[in-house]
């Protein structure tokens, strides 16, 4: 029995897809506008989405369903660890807390692994299969929009289990469409990947505030500079 759940996975989420890419915060990262401070929020926030995740899918990893789709290969919850020391320094811990779009998302997680755990691909194809496609991309536009040196407070987007990420993802996909799964419950997947995708939106939405204010920050340091410059090419040519 096939479900072709990825297929439905992938086609049903494309406008959820397309509607994320072009919220404000991922449109300015896209382009290449990365600020240090909203962007340890971003790592922050997807620490504890992941954590949620990860102990759901660890929890139900002998479940009929997940444990089709249960690949800790993927798990980042360590990578992030890794980042938010380098960002926030040893006691990261005592200074980052999830926003309240974040604890939305983390309760969902936490209630579908109660009652419904076979929803976890939703949040595992929304995530992880978005990392695996996007990763090394995105990995530079960090690198180059904050100069990082390479490898520093990027390990999120390291797969180290991973060597052949193509052939992962191919791997991943074909075990989301042999998931023994009905049209009710295909559906229901379906639905709350979209659904998954909307979190991620206000999540990314909750960021705009911190990166328009260092956009305007920057902007306002740069004007400075060039009003000083002026005035010291001013007092140059009256000499």
């Amino acid at each position: 029995m096939s479900s072709n759940l990825a297929v439905q996975l992938r086609e049903g989420t494309k406008k959820s897809h397309t509607m994320a890419e072009n919220v404000g915060f991922i449109k300015c990262f896209l382009k290449g506008t990365v600020e240090k401070t909203s962007y340890r929020k971003l790592v922050a926030n997807l620490y504890f989405v992941y954590s949620a995740i990860e102990a759901e899918m660890e929890q139900h990893k002998n479940h009929p369903v997940v444990s089709k789709f249960y690949f800790p290969e993927l798990n980042r919850k360590q990578s992030l660890e890794s980042d938010l020391a380098f960002y926030y320094g040893s006691n990261w811990r005592d200074q980052v807390a999830p926003s309240p779009a974040t604890q939305a998302y983390v309760k969902r997680i936490h209630d579908i692994g109660q009652t419904t755990p076979e929803l976890l691909a939703a949040h595992s194809y929304t995530r992880y299969l978005g990392d695996l496609s996007g990763g090394q991309i995105l990995k530079g536009i960090a690198v180059r929009g904050m100069n990082l040196s390479d490898g520093a407070g990027t390990a999120f987007y390291t797969f180290d289990q991973i060597s052949d990420e193509k052939a992962f993802k191919t791997k991943y996909r074909q075990a989301m469409n042999d998931l023994e799964v009905d049209e009710a419950l295909q559906a229901r997947i379906v639905e709350e990947a979209n659904d998954a995708f909307g979190m991620n939106m206000k999540m990314f939405m909750e960021l705009e505030g911190s990166l328009i204010k260092a956009i305007g920050r920057m902007l306002f340091s740069s004007l400075t500079r060039r009003k000083e410059r002026g005035s010291t090419d001013e007092l140059v040519t009256a000499e």
